[in-house]
């Protein structure tokens, strides 16, 4: 196994990784911004009204997305087991 093929599924890990990642990130980014936007208007600090919302976000887009989240960890997966299988001594 050469370093140029470590390098190269170290680098499809972390791109897979944030891929999958970011749809629940981004909403939950938008959803506290939009939520700590309403207290400094309303002047609530209650920090549990933060939590609560970007999680039902977050649940909710993982529903909507989890299918395509899933079609993307097992495209990973398979190329990991290409690698594997490919592998030279």
């Amino acid at each position: 196994m050469s370093e140029n093929m470590v390098m190269g599924i170290i680098k499809d890990a972390i791109q897979t990784g944030l891929i999958v990642s970011a749809p629940i990130l981004l909403v939950s980014i938008v959803v506290g911004l939009i939520i700590s936007i309403l207290q400094a208007t309303t002047q609530i600090q209650e920090q549990t009204l933060t939590f609560v919302p970007k999680i039902l976000a977050g649940a909710l887009i993982g529903l909507i997305t989890g299918s395509w989240m899933l079609h993307q960890l097992v495209s990973f997966t398979t190329r990991i087991f290409t690698y594997i299988a490919h592998i030279t001594q």
